[in-house]
């Protein structure tokens, strides 16, 4: 009642739910194909060809990552297609979203002329873009057939960076910039999107893999060790550069703190940013927890706490963050508008304070990630106390 009661005074407007739903689904998309692929290649790619990988484990792992990318290729081209869909109805003066799922509406709206002092119709950067998402998703379909399947790595290595493209393009302006504050703007909503779907979506990918624990080996826990090791590192970029980012965007939006609970938008960035702060604090359960654990058990080659703790202990945290990502997902729709045009604020311009603020901030987070890699690998070093002798049996009579 408390947000509605603001969307009314304040001039916010809530989004119709198609539009939540076509957003939010569009980015859930990306999750699949950027995250999932970018993981598989940093992470899971270099791990199955460690020559102490198991022949078993790795052709079961490989054949999981296969069938999660082909349904990752179907999510993302249905989403596409909604997505599409919901740009036409709210071009120009706008049209039921039934309609715009028409085949002759969308084609309408790719072929419109470019709009004066534009230097490419805004179409044209759509068609560009969809042609990139229905390569990368055939890529990804493909990986229903065995015969693609022999070729992971390079049917990987191929949608990767053609699902980067999706978002990219997409973002390219059909009309100059106005000033290097656009430019930024443009730069940093990218990076936030990228760094995002690439850390949700590759912990929802290893979560889901690691349902395949009772079809592995009991040497498992050894590859799942350097799987884990190797994203942590892919995670940690990802959370610092959803970080800075984040702050770039929360300055030109929001004014002032007391902007983040008396908006609309205020406090859907509010929530967000709560769920943000939720998945890095699961995120250093991992990191200080149970990494140094994983360390230790590989270091004394006990395949039995390494198989638990990689396939039973780590997961169930994970989970928890993807359910978080997968809320922040959700709000993503609703922030729309500013909660500095709410409040009455006057637009936020850059200028040499603000630069110096944020070239602070942003190197007090590196480091930040710097020393929590550090501590890391400093707890796993650590010896374990050794477990208390256990008493020698009396030989006094327990009675005379």
């Amino acid at each position: 009642m408390q947000l509605l009661h603001l969307a009314a005074s304040a001039g916010y407007t809530t989004p119709p739910l198609w539009r939540v739903l076509t957003k939010a689904g569009y980015f859930i998309g990306l999750t699949g194909a950027i995250g999932t692929t970018l993981t598989y290649v940093t992470s899971g790619r270099p791990a199955l060809r460690a020559p102490a990988s198991h022949s078993g484990d790795v052709e079961v792992i490989r054949r999981r990552t296969a069938g999660y990318l082909a349904w990752a290729g179907v999510v993302l081209l249905v989403a596409g297609y909604f997505q599409l869909a919901a740009r036409v109805a709210r071009a120009g003066k706008g049209m039921p979203f039934g309609d715009a799922l028409a085949p002759a509406r969308i084609s309408d709206f790719l072929a419109a002329p470019a709009a004066k002092g534009a230097w490419v119709a805004q179409g044209t950067l759509y068609i560009v873009q969809n042609v990139a998402l229905v390569i990368t998703a055939a890529a990804l379909i493909a990986l229903f057939l065995p015969s693609a399947r022999r070729h992971l790595n390079a049917v990987a290595l191929t949608a990767l960076p053609l699902s980067l493209a999706v978002t990219l393009i997409a973002a390219v302006p059909a009309t100059a910039p106005k000033d290097s504050d656009k430019v930024l703007d443009l730069v940093f909503a990218q990076v936030h999107i990228i760094s995002g779907v690439v850390w949700v979506g590759g912990l929802a990918f290893l979560a889901a893999l690691a349902t395949a624990r009772g079809r592995l080996g009991d040497g498992a826990g050894l590859l799942w060790a350097d799987i884990w090791r190797r994203f942590s590192l892919v995670a940690l970029v990802c959370v610092g550069a959803v970080l800075t980012s984040g702050l770039w965007l929360s300055w030109k939006h929001v004014g002032s703190v007391s902007q983040l609970w008396t908006t609309t938008y205020g406090l859907f960035v509010l929530i967000k940013i709560l769920l943000v702060l939720a998945m890095v604090a699961a995120g250093g359960v991992n990191q200080f927890w149970l990494m140094p654990r994983i360390a230790r058990a590989r270091a004394a080659d006990d395949t039995s706490s390494l198989l638990h703790l990689t396939l039973r202990h780590f997961p169930k945290i994970v989970w928890g963050e993807v359910a978080l990502g997968i809320a922040v997902l959700v709000v993503v729709p609703f922030l729309s508008g500013s909660a500095r045009s709410e409040a009455g604020s006057p637009p936020a311009v850059s200028n040499g304070s603000v630069f110096a603020v944020g070239a602070v901030l942003a190197l007090t987070l590196v480091a930040s990630l710097y020393i929590t890699v550090r501590t890391s690998d400093a707890l796993a070093r650590r010896t374990p106390p050794a477990p208390a002798p256990t008493p020698a049996p009396s030989s006094t009579p327990a009675s005379a």
